[in-house]
């Protein structure tokens, strides 16, 4: 997959087929429109391209917006890759590039710099100046432009029309089951593993506390998780739990930190991947410290008995 993030450097295609959105989360509904994109593009012997934003526009456009990623750029370019998009397009998002209008979005962008033959859309698309273009004003303009346009309807999961923002407040509840079926995979955090108060080393359960590679990453709800994790491309499962260690002190800053299984090496400082399986319980304050190692050796059994489970 060729990347572009400077448009000086893009070459026009013949027949490109384009489709336009910020894809956080790239969930089951966003993966529905690639794959007609795709499916169009090797119709008519075309490239499929996929024009992304960053930052993510509503960070640009709202004021005191509150934005939580489902998906840092770096996945985004993962996930792209290994569904075989042929070009992704990063267009840096500015306020002067908010101003433009759906119009000439798609006569500058769509139409002169990348000879869009054939347009993709989710079912409530909207781009451009206020969101005023949607599927309607794509297809008025191909026929000004010389190109069609597909829209795709909505995935849905039990009645229930699939978006970032379900996945998000998914998350929130702590419901990583229903946010990874939404997703059509685990929810994931990259981040490098730094060094912490190292409480559970001290406990006889030594954590790796992990720095996020994006400070705008979604965080579910405090508790404690089985994760799977892979490190320098090893794969090991694990115990998340993300708080704020009521039981010894009181700290403001929300500590996510894994327990590594059947594992002893000294990772400081490497990325560390972790994939969100299963909720175990919530964060608690303990009377005593062994009431906490008690606890943490109920959540690993529970946990192995569990992966035991998912996983065979």
């Amino acid at each position: 997959m060729n990347v572009y993030t400077d448009l000086s450097d893009y070459i026009k295609h013949k027949s490109a087929v384009v489709t336009v959105g910020t894809f956080d989360g790239l969930h089951r509904g966003h993966l529905k429109i690639i794959e007609t994109l795709k499916t169009i593009a090797a119709a008519v012997n075309g490239k499929s391209i996929v024009v992304t934003f960053d930052p993510h526009p509503r960070s640009v456009i709202s004021k005191n917006y509150d934005l939580k990623l489902l998906t840092s750029l770096n996945e985004k370019k993962r996930i792209l890759e290994n569904i075989g998009i042929d070009e992704l397009i990063i267009i840096n998002f500015t306020k002067e590039f908010s101003q433009l209008t759906s119009d000439k979005f798609i006569k500058n962008y769509l139409v002169d710099l990348l000879g869009t033959v054939h347009m993709v859309v989710g079912h409530d698309h909207k781009f451009g100046k206020d969101r005023l273009g949607d599927e309607e004003k794509l297809r008025e303009l191909g026929k000004i432009y010389n190109f069609d346009v597909t829209a795709v309807p909505p995935e849905n999961n039990d009645g229930e029309i699939i978006s970032s923002t379900k996945i998000r407040n998914a998350l929130l509840e702590g419901n990583v089951e229903k946010a990874n079926i939404l997703l059509s995979r685990n929810y994931t955090f990259t981040g490098l593993v730094v060094k912490g108060a190292q409480r559970g080393r001290v406990l006889g359960f030594p954590t790796a506390n992990l720095k996020l590679d994006d400070n705008y990453k979604a965080i579910p709800k405090k508790g404690v998780y089985i994760v799977a994790c892979s490190c320098e491309n090893e794969p090991h499962y694990g115990i998340m739990n993300i708080g704020y260690r009521p039981t010894f002190e009181e700290i403001t800053e929300l500590v996510v930190e894994v327990h590594i299984l059947n594992f002893n090496k000294d990772i400081y400082g490497k990325e560390l991947k972790v994939n969100f399986m299963k909720r175990l319980r919530d964060e608690k304050k303990f009377e005593s410290q062994d009431d906490l190692i008690h606890q943490i050796e109920e959540d690993k059994k529970k946990a192995i008995e569990l992966i035991n489970v998912l996983v065979n």
